[in-house]
This record gives C-alpha cells, sequence and structure tokens, in this order.
C-alpha cells in the first residue's frame, strides 16, 4: 500500500489487539462458539474453527476456556446464542466498509454500528451495497527477510493461489482460497515455514487511495467499529498511509 506497506498495516492491528487483550479474548471466544455450533466441535473437521483455536493459542488463551466455548456451541454446556451478522457501508472517500459482526442483541449492534458510520462522516448502506468488491481469501503473511524462493516453491506445491511480494518491505504474502488455507498453512509448517500472521478475509479488487484529513477519519472509523464488542472483522479497501494513524 502507498505509504504503508502490508506488513506495517498487520503490526499495527496486532499492536492494537495487544493493547487490548481482553477485547480480543472476547471475540475470539465468540468466534469459537459459532464456528463450532455451525460446522461442529471437531476442528480436525471443522476448518474455520481449527484456524479460531489457532488464533486463540497464540493469544495464550488458556485451553479449558477453548474447550469450554466448544462445549456450549455443541450444547455440553448452557451458553448464550450468538447470531452472525453483516453490515456494509462507505466511509469518507469513497472508501468501502465491510463490518462482520457476532451478537446476541441484533438491534444494540446494529445501532453501535450506524452511530459510528454517522460519528465519523461514512453512511452504512444496505445489504450488497460493497460486498461486491471484495474475495473471501486466505492470506499467510511472513516477515521481511524470510527466504522468498523457498516459501514460493513450497506453496506452489502445497496449491496456494498467488504469492504476493511487498514492493517496499519484501514481506511475503501467500495467498489461497479459503477451503485450501488450512492444506496450505500445515504444508508451509512442515516446510519449515510458519507464518507471522495468518487469517481468512476479504480483500477488495482495487483500493482507494485517502490522504490528510480524509484518511484519518476513515483510521478513526475502522478503529471505532473494530473496538465495539459486538464486531469481529471491518474490511474496508483504503490506501491509509503512517500519518492516517497519527
Amino acid at each position: 500500500m502507498a505509504g504503508h506497506s502490508k506488513w506495517a498495516n498487520i503490526q499495527h492491528r496486532k499492536g492494537k489487539q495487544d493493547a487490548k487483550r481482553g477485547k480480543v479474548f472476547t471475540k475470539l471466544i465468540r468466534e469459537i462458539t459459532v464456528s463450532a455450533r455451525e460446522g461442529g466441535g471437531d476442528p480436525d473437521h471443522n476448518p474455520r474453527l481449527r484456524t479460531a483455536i489457532d488464533k486463540a493459542l497464540v493469544q495464550n488463551m488458556k485451553r479449558d476456556s477453548i474447550d469450554n466455548a466448544v462445549k456450549k456451541a455443541t450444547g455440553e454446556l448452557e451458553g448464550v446464542n450468538y447470531e452472525a451478522m453483516r453490515y456494509e457501508g462507505y466511509a469518507p472517500g469513497g472508501v468501502a466498509v465491510i463490518v462482520d459482526c457476532l451478537s446476541d442483541n441484533r438491534l444494540r449492534t446494529v445501532g453501535e454500528v450506524r452511530h459510528g458510520f454517522s460519528k465519523f462522516g461514512g453512511n452504512l448502506g444496505t445489504d450488497g451495497s460493497v460486498a461486491f468488491m471484495f474475495r473471501k481469501l486466505g492470506v499467510l503473511s511472513f516477515a521481511p527477510g524470510a527466504d522468498e524462493d523457498a516459501i514460493t516453491d513450497a506453496a506452489i506445491e502445497a496449491g496456494a493461489d498467488d504469492i504476493l511480494v511487498d514492493a517496499d518491505d519484501q514481506s511475503i504474502e501467500v495467498i489461497t482460497a479459503p477451503e485450501m488455507f488450512a492444506s496450505v498453512r500445515d504444508a508451509l509448517k512442515s516446510a519449515g515455514f510458519t507464518a507471522d500472521d495468518e487469517e481468512i478475509t476479504m480483500r477488495a479488487d482495487n483500493d482507494v487511495a485517502v490522504e490528510g484529513d480524509t484518511a484519518i477519519q476513515v483510521a478513526k472509523l475502522i478503529d471505532w467499529l473494530e473496538d465495539l464488542d459486538d464486531v469481529q472483522d471491518v474490511f474496508h479497501n483504503a490506501e491509509l498511509g503512517e500519518d492516517a494513524y497519527a
């Protein structure tokens, strides 16, 4: 991204997560719960659940907490019934935004999301208003200095769709279809390459460059939405430079 490499974006996001560890745990528990409820409690046969558990372990969540979330989802223990919902809209500068939520109160969630868009100069849209601009894919990110040739060879052999090298810092992204994410990740680990960051995400086909006050407003909106308890993920197509986070 112009003025702000993909690796810098990853580090910025992880830094925010570290500063809000309690909220991260809440979001991870919800993701584990919904994944287990929809796809079953066995991570060996539920890639979404396996990915959620792996993320939780990376954040040093206790195994008991993970197991209890799975048991609540599968009915072995009493738990909260979370509903998945998605909201779409535009941030300042024509930036497209997707907000994925897990909530036990739809009215509360939509009210908070709508307030965020209004507060920072955006507009909440209708279903499908921006989702067509995005593709769902798996991303395995490797820090600058990783062995590009070796990772490329292993990733291609494992069935990855693409390998991207950032022009600014030479960090590497291995791109996969969502259904191939777990197998490509495991193959890379077997070859000795553990990603520094991994996720199944939504990525836009085209980014929108925003600068100055507009970029600052977009960054504030994204941060505000990500901080909501009911929000799991926020996807957008903004190119944000370092000054947007000042």
